[in-house]
C-alpha cells in the first residue's frame, strides 16, 4: 500500500539506515496500545508475516481467515490484513491487560512502528513517523536492535524484493481493464505465497526466493498480455 504523503509533514526529514540510532525506542508501551486499536485493514500482512504466524500459532492460512485474519483488496490485488474487532477496533491479538499476544511473531510493521518504510531504487530506507507515537518519553536505539528479525540482510532483501514484486503487478491491474485478468493475478498471489503452506523446517527465505522465480515468469505473460 503505497502512502501519497509528503515526508516532511510525517517525518523528522531524516532517512535512517539498519546500523542508525533513532528515537524509536517506547519502553514496552508501558500502559499503552494505542497502534493497536483503530487500524482498520492497514496493517498488511506479506508472507513472512504469515509463516510467523502459522509456526507461532500452528494455524494454517485457512485456520487464520475470518478469525484472525481478514482479505482486503489493495491497489487491484486481494490481499490479508490483520483483523480488528469490537467498538474500539482492537487488534485480535491484543489481551485484555492490552499486551501484545504474538510478540515473537508479531508483524514486520508492528516490528519496525513508529518507524516507515521509504521505498526508491529497488530498495528502501526507514524513516520515524513523528504523529503516529503518543510516548514522549522514546529514547535512542539502533534500527537493527528495534525490529528485532534475525538474518536482516536477508529480510531486508525479502522486503524490498515483495514489493516491488507486488508493484509490477499493480501496475498491470492499473493499466488493464481486464476483470478476468485481475481475478486470475489475486488468485495466483493468494495460492503462490499465502494458501500454499511453507515448511516449517526450511528456511522461509529459501522457499521464498523459489515461489518468486515461479512468480517472475507469469509476471513477464501478464505484462505482454494485451488489454480486452
Amino acid at each position: 500500500m503505497e502512502r501519497q504523503v509528503n515526508m516532511e509533514d510525517i517525518s523528522d526529514g531524516r532517512l535512517y539506515g539498519i546500523n542508525d540510532m533513532v528515537k524509536a525506542d517506547c519502553h514496552g508501551c508501558r500502559d499503552c496500545s494505542v497502534c493497536c486499536q483503530g487500524m482498520g485493514s492497514s496493517i498488511l500482512l506479506d508472507p513472512l508475516d504469515i509463516f510467523r504466524l502459522s509456526c507461532g500459532l500452528n494455524k494454517s492460512f485457512e485456520e487464520m481467515i475470518d478469525e484472525k485474519i481478514e482479505l482486503n483488496v489493495v491497489d487491484g490485488l486481494i490481499l490479508p490484513n490483520l483483523k480488528m474487532a469490537g467498538d474500539t477496533e482492537r487488534c485480535v491479538f491484543l489481551t485484555e491487560e492490552g499486551r501484545c499476544g504474538i510478540h515473537a511473531a508479531r508483524p514486520g510493521i508492528c516490528r519496525i512502528f513508529p518507524l516507515g518504510r521509504l521505498y526508491e531504487n529497488r530498495s528502501f530506507r526507514y524513516f520515524l513517523q513523528i504523529h503516529e507515537c503518543p510516548n514522549a518519553g522514546r529514547s535512542k536505539v539502533k534500527v537493527k536492535k528495534w525490529i528485532d528479525t534475525p538474518d536482516w540482510k536477508q529480510n531486508e532483501k525479502f522486503i524490498s524484493d515483495w514489493h516491488y514484486f507486488l508493484k509490477e503487478l499493480q501496475d498491470v491491474l492499473k493499466d488493464s481493464p481486464d476483470t478476468g485478468l485481475r481475478k486470475e493475478i489475486s488468485m495466483y498471489v493468494l495460492k503462490q505465497f499465502y494458501l500454499q503452506a511453507y515448511n516449517p523446517e526450511e528456511d522461509f527465505y529459501s522457499q521464498f526466493d523459489r515461489r518468486l522465480a515461479e512468480a517472475a515468469v507469469c509476471t513477464k505473460k501478464w505484462m505482454r498480455k494485451p488489454p480486452v
